[in-house]
């Protein structure tokens, strides 16, 4: 990816990074239309215009081949998904992120399943020294 900062992206262009980054590399926008056919619905400009922006932003590439372009991610999605969990944590939780699972708890949203996956992967983290 280029300098250029990742930044959060609206929905509509996310869900277009969902399709790439849950497709093939180098999806044309006539895949991309089918895939989004179970999903909302939108005209082939207008996914020509979400494409051109998340060109523009430098999260996908585009190769043209004959009159067909071909699109890929740029952006990996654990990166974004990386960077969005921090960006909610810092804002909405003050950098905790004990308040933040504590939110989910407080809700009730914790399964019996997640919190024993929960509870392995913070198992298998390496924490190097601990905190004094």
């Amino acid at each position: 990816m280029n300098n250029k900062k990742i930044t959060k992206l609206p929905a509509s262009e996310l869900q277009i990074m969902r399709i790439l980054w849950n497709g093939h590399p180098e999806m044309a926008r006539s895949e991309i239309e089918q895939a989004l056919d179970g999903e909302k619905r939108l005209a082939p400009t207008t996914i020509n215009t979400l494409l051109s922006r998340l060109e523009k932003k430098a999260f996908i590439s585009a190769k043209r081949v004959g009159k067909t372009n071909y699109y890929t991610p740029l952006v990996s999605k654990k990166t974004y998904q990386r960077l969005e969990s921090q960006t909610i944590i810092e804002q909405l939780f003050d950098g905790s992120l004990t308040n933040f699972v504590a939110s989910l708890y407080d809700g009730k949203s914790i399964s019996i399943d997640q919190k024993e996956d929960l509870e392995a992967f913070l198992d298998s983290l390496d924490w190097g020294q601990k905190k004094e």
